[in-house]
């Protein structure tokens, strides 16, 4: 079995610049630059025959270049409890676009629907007992966070194992773009 998601890369300088904002919020685990990136689909853990069938399925699919840019912060919550902070995404319907071919690449190799809505983010940290209000007050420092426009032309095939510092994340596969 191997554990596995369609993900997007952030350019080194984009990712230089996020990594400088991961300080100041206590029960942070802030997540290495080589970890930084924007999830399309999360698969899940795939017996090798299934993995080869999403391997094909994804290397089949056409997509365009687009642009995009990197814009506010947020977080995740488990009942009221934050649970991990993110940096956002400008609205594109090109991304969108990409994370429902990767969905219906999903579905061609034959794994079930996502349920989750597509919400593009990179995640910064996952947090442990932090404090709402010094969420808020982090968010309220980072919120006008803003990066250059950078190309997207190519996504990958990622696998996730764990490690003693948390999961490390290995390109198994590049998938390039129109």
């Amino acid at each position: 079995m191997i554990r596995l998601f369609a993900a997007v890369a952030i350019p080194g300088e984009i990712g230089e610049a996020l990594t400088r904002r991961q300080q100041g919020l206590p029960g942070a685990r802030w997540r290495p630059l080589e970890n930084l990136h924007i999830t399309l689909r999360f698969y899940g853990s795939l017996a090798e025959d299934r993995a080869d069938d999403l391997d094909a399925e994804l290397g089949a699919l056409s997509a365009g270049r687009f642009d995009l840019t990197i814009e506010g912060v947020g977080f995740f919550d488990d009942g009221g409890e934050p649970r991990a902070v993110w940096a956002g995404l400008s609205a594109s319907p090109p991304l969108t676009h990409l994370a429902g071919r990767c969905e219906t690449a999903a579905r061609r190799a034959g794994l079930a629907p996502d349920r989750r809505a597509f919400r593009p983010h990179v995640t910064l940290a996952y947090l442990s007992g932090a404090d709402p209000a010094k969420v808020a007050a982090w968010m309220q420092a980072h919120n006008l966070v803003k990066s250059p426009s950078f190309r997207v032309s190519a996504f990958g095939l990622y696998s996730s194992w764990r490690a003693e510092q948390g999961q490390t994340y290995r390109l198994e596969r590049s998938y390039f773009l129109a």
